[in-house]
């Protein structure tokens, strides 16, 4: 019996490729911190926030079960990403390569195993919460309130993210513990700020996304598994 293929559209592509891009490069933006008045960040936080505004775009349009597909395929690529800056990190360097330039690729590359762990671990649990809460108050509220939906989502898949990363990664080393509350309560407050701020661009998104593909599935009787 022959399989009928599966196929996506071009719109599901760009934000299927949008949603990767913004993962991997937070990675990398990560190792920068900065300061704005008494509260630090990392450069992260300046990108990252748009990965949950894809998320909700793909699980308000194309349901639960498309944004599971976009979330692991994310994980898969950055996981490949990751692992190759770990190889290249551990080649030797050529003889003009200068100690200053090596420290400098380290410390984009090469992930402390704890960072990474706490990253992939992070991203698998916030995107998830993200997408299934979306995904079920879409049924209860029969497809209305949608900014509502999208920042509450947010809000819980934020927040499930940074309690799992900061503390994992950062906790003791990097951030002191007296200091790792505070610093989660910044990380998701102002996240969230980002996604109310962007809120009326994403609502027209999410209208002429729906207009263009004929699309707006409600996950009715689905069983929320990760795999």
């Amino acid at each position: 019996m022959k399989k009928k293929p599966t196929q996506v559209s071009v719109l599901f592509l760009f934000f299927a490729t949008l949603f990767t891009v913004c993962l991997i490069v937070s990675n990398l933006f990560a190792v920068k911190p900065f300061s704005v008045g008494p509260v630090s960040f990392t450069g992260a936080i300046i990108l990252f926030p748009v990965s949950y505004i894809v998320n909700d775009i793909v699980s308000e349009v194309w349901g639960f079960r498309r944004a599971k597909t976009l979330i692991w395929m994310a994980f898969a690529l950055n996981f490949f990403v990751v692992l190759m800056g770990f190889i290249v990190d551990a080649l030797p360097g050529a003889p003009w390569w200068s100690a200053t330039s090596s420290e400098g690729f380290h410390s984009v590359f090469g992930l402390a195993p704890r960072v990474a762990v706490a990253s992939f671990l992070a991203f698998l649990v916030g995107s998830f919460v993200n997408a299934a809460v979306m995904s079920k108050m879409k049924v209860r509220s029969q497809g209305r309130y949608f900014s509502l939906r999208a920042v509450v989502s947010t809000l819980l898949g934020e927040s499930s993210d940074s309690l799992i990363f900061f503390p994992i990664a950062l906790a003791g080393t990097v951030i002191p513990w007296s200091q790792m509350p505070k610093f989660v309560l910044w990380q998701v407050g102002l996240k969230t700020t980002y996604e109310l701020l962007v809120l009326p661009i994403t609502v027209r998104i999410v209208r002429r996304v729906k207009e263009h593909e004929q699309t707006d599935i409600y996950d009715r009787d689905i069983k929320y598994k990760i795999f």
